[in-house]
């Protein structure tokens, strides 16, 4: 596979603020990954930076599953407010099985399976996400030193592995409901995530408002 090349961005305003929107993509099998960039971000000091492997129930459709659109709001604010940053949008749905396989898995789950039995279930990988591309983008936005906004240690040790200094991890635990607590186990137990549980109080903090919401 050739390596992936940066095409295009444009300006985004956001309810965050004001980003450029950078569009990347495979010339061979053009498959897409886009960035966030606020700020100079070309400059020798440590960039606050998210890799967000793409959540379209929870991103878009406000899933209370995953805790996975609760952290790109949340990321999005911090990149804003310290004014500078980038979050690389990595279209990989699913932990790289695809949206309609995604849902295959929730069907399981449904069924009393945790995240990832269900994706052995189907004959993949626990997660086959690679997130090397991630490595590249930040290499083609001249991203020196990263401050990485993450709970996942395979994506600090893969961005280290390809060059990229991480001097930084940022917790980003947030969003946590009774609807994804056992998943958030999950990724604790069985993928080594720092994930620290919000006192089992279970009470939603609103992605957009901020305001605390106690589930009914």
């Amino acid at each position: 596979m050739s390596k992936i090349q940066l095409v295009t961005e444009a300006k985004l305003p956001t309810e965050f603020g004001i980003f450029r929107i950078v569009g990347f993509e495979f010339p061979d099998t053009k498959k897409e990954h886009v960035a966030l960039v606020m700020g100079d971000i070309n400059d020798d000091k440590p960039v606050l930076a998210r890799i967000h492997s793409e959540c379209l129930t929870g991103d878009a459709l406000h899933s209370l599953k995953c805790d996975c659109g609760f952290q790109l709001a949340t990321a999005l604010r911090q990149i804003s407010q310290e004014g500078r940053g980038v979050l690389i949008y990595h279209r990989e749905e699913g932990r790289g099985i695809g949206l309609i396989n995604k849902i295959r898995a929730y069907s399981l789950q449904d069924q009393g399976l945790d995240t990832i039995e269900a994706n052995l279930a189907l004959g993949f990988a626990a997660d086959e996400r690679n997130f090397s591309v991630c490595a590249d983008i930040f290499e083609l936005l001249g991203v020196k030193q990263v401050r990485l906004l993450t709970n996942n240690p395979n994506k600090i040790e893969t961005m280290k592995k390809s060059g990229i200094n991480i001097v930084e991890r940022v917790p980003l635990n947030v969003g946590e409901n009774r609807y994804n607590t056992e998943y958030l186990d999950t990724k604790a137990k069985k993928m080594g995530h720092f994930i620290v549980h919000n006192n089992e109080q279970h009470l939603m903090t609103c992605p957009h408002c901020q305001e605390e919401v106690p589930e009914k």
